[in-house]
């Protein structure tokens, strides 16, 4: 698995505000209408934020031939039609208008 290419590929998306969604094992990136991409671990409920309102955000992703791994920036949660994150100082932000039950 190209993980690069996987999030090359949301990026653009969101770029034009296509709301998408690719499924690869236990993680999760999605795009919106608003121009973000996320990453998400579903099994831990991590997260990283790859662009918002069309903007890339800065990641960190560990990329070898052989494995790849994440600086997960936040934990996120979803609660009814919010989509809750909390960064690593413990600041709670809450999104609506994500498609929160394709996330579920």
């Amino acid at each position: 698995m190209d993980i690069q290419k996987e999030i090359n590929y949301i990026l653009s998306l969101a770029k034009k505000e296509d709301a998408r969604k690719v499924q690869l094992g236990e993680l999760l990136l999605f795009s919106t209408q608003t121009g973000d991409a996320w990453i998400l671990d579903q099994d831990d409920n991590l997260a990283i934020c790859l662009m918002r309102g069309k903007e890339k955000q800065k990641y960190k992703i560990i990329d070898t031939p052989t494995q790849f791994g994440f600086d997960w920036d936040y934990k996120y949660f979803i609660e009814e039609d919010c989509f809750i994150t909390i960064d690593k100082k413990g600041v709670e932000r809450k999104i609506f208008g994500y498609p929160v039950n394709e996330l579920r």
